[in-house]
């Protein structure tokens, strides 16, 4: 058996079928400097969406649409963490079946003090801090992945489509794919490695937002009228947030305050000034100035490779991911959108879904046995990889496209009127504007 398979977040489980008292410890068994430290990292990660994301975003867009798109942060903020309470934790992480977790957790039923995370579904780790931790470390990754996607389909999508479109994929397909590589299902079964999220992740917003852009079709002048970011100061802090606030996402997924934590949070920031300068190397070969956007561009390219490799990877391994993945990401971005002219507005695709089937593939390439312990050998790892990702890419695309119909069809349409859309969403959804 391959030791991968017992390593986080890719722990075999005991039979799905145990009762809720066999997937909880004693309060005794909590670990505080390990408590503190996931605490710590579920904080520094929705700072990445609240305001990183937000920021990132809205730096990019027109000045007309700036609060529309940081709202869109902002409220998938609020409804997917009322969705995780109400039922998503528990279809991802209680013991179940290979496809989908139980329901010994809807609204958090059961869960208290006294009892720290299941045993048998994910890391070795997770039983040293309290359940109400990883419940809510966990639904940080939820709210980010849901985040994602809007940046394909800013600036002209109806704010009660984006949002129903929002809740039904994550309950449909952000939580089942959570559960197949991270809760004890048929991806761990395999051996997968995703440290910490790029197929769960990065691929299912990155391919969603993909699926999202073509739905509704390009933004009206797209291709016959600038559309420059209005605001490159917001987009740089926004992407500093990012950048700080992926220690967290990381290094947080060892749920411990432990050697493998401290091993993803150097390989973290490696891939990511690796990725920075990769992307600045690209624009100059290709007779570009160096762009701040493209500065940012790099560094979350670098951030997405590492995302799936973080804990299975030595630092030789980052420097050639943050290398490989942003110069892929830089062709998704720069050639492949301009060549089939699609409008991936803030490119969602090119960098997490692009970015994020790279770096996933290269994690089968680089991990290295000696620092998660494990004996996969290069052939089988990279098969194991690519055939998820593909797995992925398909489910969440599918899925993805019949919930816009469907949304589409409940809301009278996915996106706003044209004249709505030149006058700007802000004022006309949100009846605010930034002066």
């Amino acid at each position: 058996m391959n030791k991968a398979a017992l390593t986080f977040p890719v722990l075999l489980a005991a039979p799905y079928a145990a009762a809720a008292t066999d997937w909880w410890q004693p309060y005794s068994a909590i670990n505080s400097g390990d408590t503190a430290w996931v605490m710590t990292a579920a904080a520094l990660v929705l700072f990445m969406t609240l305001p990183g994301l937000a920021l990132f975003y809205g730096g990019m867009v027109r000045k007309k649409n700036l609060l529309s798109t940081m709202m869109h942060s902002f409220s998938i903020a609020a409804l997917v963490s009322v969705l995780w309470v109400a039922v998503g934790y528990s279809l991802a992480f209680t013991p179940g079946n290979a496809f989908i977790g139980g329901l010994d957790r809807v609204f958090l039923s059961g869960m208290g003090v006294d009892a720290a995370k299941q045993m048998t579904t994910v890391s070795p780790n997770a039983g040293s801090v309290p359940e109400t931790v990883f419940m809510f470390f966990q639904m940080t990754f939820a709210i980010i992945s849901t985040a994602i996607i809007t940046g394909a389909f800013a600036e002209r999508m109806k704010y009660s489509a984006m949002m129903l479109f929002s809740g039904i994929w994550f309950l449909l397909v952000y939580v089942p794919t959570a559960h197949w590589v991270w809760g004890g299902g048929f991806m761990s079964e395999g051996g997968v490695l995703d440290y910490a999220g790029g197929t769960v992740v990065h691929i299912n917003a990155g391919v969603a937002g993909l699926v999202a852009a073509l739905v509704l079709g390009k933004r009206v002048g797209y291709g016959r009228e600038a559309m420059p970011p209005h605001n490159m100061a917001l987009t740089l802090i926004g992407a500093a947030m990012l950048w700080f606030g992926w220690f967290g996402f990381n290094a947080g997924s060892a749920v411990a305050a432990d050697a493998s934590a401290g091993m993803a949070m150097a390989v973290t920031q490696i891939s990511a000034a690796f990725g920075a300068v990769t992307w600045l190397v690209c624009e100059k070969l290709a007779g570009h100035k160096p762009s701040a956007l493209g500065l940012a561009s790099g560094a979350v390219a670098g951030l997405v490779g590492i995302t799936p490799a973080a804990g299975f990877v030595a630092t030789g391994g980052a420097v050639a991911i943050g290398i490989i993945t942003a110069a892929a990401s830089y062709l998704a971005v720069a050639v492949i959108k301009h060549k089939l002219a699609y409008d991936d507005s803030l490119d969602a695709f090119g960098i997490h879904g692009f970015g994020g089937m790279v770096g996933a593939v290269l994690t089968g390439v680089f991990f290295n046995n000696q620092v998660f312990g494990g004996d996969a050998s290069v052939g089988t790892q990279v098969w194991i990889q690519l055939k998820d990702v593909l797995i992925t890419t398909a489910y969440s695309g599918l899925m993805s496209f019949v919930i816009l119909k469907g949304v589409s069809k409940i809301c009278g349409g996915l996106r706003v009127d044209k004249d709505t859309e030149r006058e700007g969403l802000d004022i006309h959804i949100h009846g605010e504007r930034v002066e």
